[in-house]
């Protein structure tokens, strides 16, 4: 690899990056909002930028892709702008784990109107809490989107000799990616992850769970050592699907194993009941009611058209980007990411990308999700082992491979800037693997102790600190024209949509989950 990258070291610069920022609404009295989501901020439902995730209070602040990622985080700051500026005496949360709730009565489920695909994200979300609680979807994170440039792909795909056209080149090399990222992605939870501290009250509607943890004080509870609850199997991590063996291995095998798990009946499932009188609980009674519920720190995505389902997507047009799913937000920071991270993520990908990735089997993939829950509950451990190829090593060895490793990619990348923020970016990250005390989960810790306060206040109080950021810096009078003409047209798009005629609801499900 080497070799050609050095003759070569533009082609790894300008693959597009795009974030997608959740952020639960929380009110004065430091309580989940029960209000709707602000009218002024447009339609959840046809916003390409202001939308909710599983609850009316989670809001979900999109960027497009730019190649530049200080456009990307310009746009994000922007967007945040306008939203604070559309809050009232609100303001977003700035941690991952909730805090301000009061078991699952208090998480009010998102609402897209009367339109068929509207309702239907409203029973997926129904679906979620009846199968998992809604506690759980309160939980908030950071998905970074990345697509590989364009000219690295046909050089790649020349350099490669093979005889498959360039786009299933291009597809078996991001299952290639995704492979080498399930592999070392625990490396994100280790040094950004920024969840090991939970309030009590999260856990009012599963009690049970409390006892695999210790108490911090009277309202907190938490793993010494730990990194990102958020990643560990009592965030998004389901022991209903630790048993669904989706295959990573080509775009065809995911695609057929993650169609099979949406059609096959779940008798838990069944159980709760689809629809009665009238009402849907959830879309099915299968393993999965739709594609997104499968979690995973990485999905291959392809940009739907209307109604299309993802996989649908992916088999008609192949692997657009990936997307990177195990960012906590971290509460130090303003935007919940910063633009050192956001560089040494884009280094990681292609780092994945450019290493060899072979077949994941069955006992990888279990090896693979057991590192990351080992990272996710004690990465801070000292002397902390993982297993890689079969053997024990302690964390640290193998983070400083992973970054010794992408030395060659940073400085390629830094080939096309006029500092060196990459080879910053990875120096600094050098210095959280040999030091777990300046890590982001080590510091929320830090600051907890010294405020002599339960999470929910850190979190509450730190929020206020970042709030008080975006209200010093408005928008100016251009940009927030353009958040209210989208806001305005948006509303329209939704009237439009609901005005047309439609389909009855049991027939639009019958087609959409009929697509091929």
């Amino acid at each position: 690899m080497t070799h050609w990258l050095k003759n070569n070291p533009h082609l790894l610069s300008g693959g597009f990056k795009g974030i997608e920022k959740e952020s639960l609404r929380i009110n004065a009295q430091g309580l989940i909002s029960q209000t709707l989501h602000p009218h002024a901020l447009g339609s959840t439902l046809t916003h390409s930028k202001i939308t909710t995730d599983y609850s009316e209070a989670l809001i979900e602040l999109i960027t497009p892709p730019f190649s530049d990622i200080r456009d990307t985080l310009k746009t994000l700051q922007n967007i945040h702008q306008f939203v604070y500026e559309n809050l009232g005496d609100e303001q977003l949360l700035c941690a991952s784990m909730p805090c301000g709730i009061d078991g699952d009565d208090s998480i009010r489920i998102a609402e897209y109107g009367s339109s068929n695909i509207g309702q239907m994200k409203h029973v997926y979300r129904h679906g979620l809490w009846h199968r998992y609680g809604r506690t759980m979807q309160a939980i908030a994170g950071i998905h970074f989107n990345y697509s590989v440039p364009e000219p690295l792909w046909e050089f790649l795909h020349e350099k490669s000799g093979k005889s498959q056209s360039l786009a299933d080149f291009k597809n078996a090399a991001y299952f290639g990616l995704i492979r080498n990222f399930q592999r070392i992605g625990w490396l994100i939870l280790y040094l950004f992850g920024a969840s090991p501290a939970i309030c009590k009250n999260f856990f009012k509607s599963r009690p049970s769970l409390m006892a695999q943890f210790e108490e911090f004080d009277n309202g907190t509870l938490y793993h010494p050592f730990a990194t990102s609850l958020r990643m560990s199997d009592i965030g998004y991590k389901s022991n209903n699907q630790a048993d669904l063996a989706i295959d990573y291995n080509s775009l065809d095998g995911y695609v057929e194993s993650l169609s099979a798990a949406i059609s096959t009946p779940y008798a838990d499932y069944e159980k709760i009941g689809v629809c009665e009188n009238g009402k849907y609980k959830q879309l099915n009674a299968n393993v999965l009611q739709i594609e997104n519920e499968f979690y995973s720190i990485m999905r291959p995505k392809q940009i739907a058209l209307s109604g299309e389902k993802p996989t649908s997507a992916l088999h008609r047009g192949g692997v657009e980007y990936v997307e990177m799913r195990a960012l906590d937000l971290n509460p130090f920071q303003p935007l919940g990411i910063d633009e050192p991270t956001a560089r040494f993520i884009e280094a990681l990908l292609l780092t994945c990308l450019l290493t060899n990735s072979p077949e994941i089997t069955a006992d990888e993939l279990r090896i693979n999700n057991s590192n990351q829950l080992i990272v996710a509950n004690s990465g801070r451990k000292p002397n902390v082992e993982l297993v890689k190829n079969g053997e024990t090593i302690t964390l640290q060895n193998w983070a400083r491979d992973i970054l010794t490793s992408m030395q060659p990619i940073c400085e390629a990348l830094d080939s096309t800037e006029t500092e060196k923020p990459y080879f910053e970016t990875l120096e600094l990250q050098c210095e959280l693997v040999g030091n777990p005390d300046l890590t982001p989960s080590a510091k929320m810790l830090a600051a907890m102790r010294d405020m002599k306060k339960p999470f929910a206040c850190f979190a509450v109080n730190q929020s206020a600190e970042l709030a008080k950021v975006f209200a010093a810096q408005l928008l100016d009078a251009v940009t927030r024209q353009e958040f209210v003409n989208l806001a305005a047209e948006s509303h329209a798009k939704q009237q439009e949509l609901e005005a047309a005629p439609q389909l009855p609801f049991e027939q639009f499900l019958t087609h959409y989950f009929s697509q091929l």
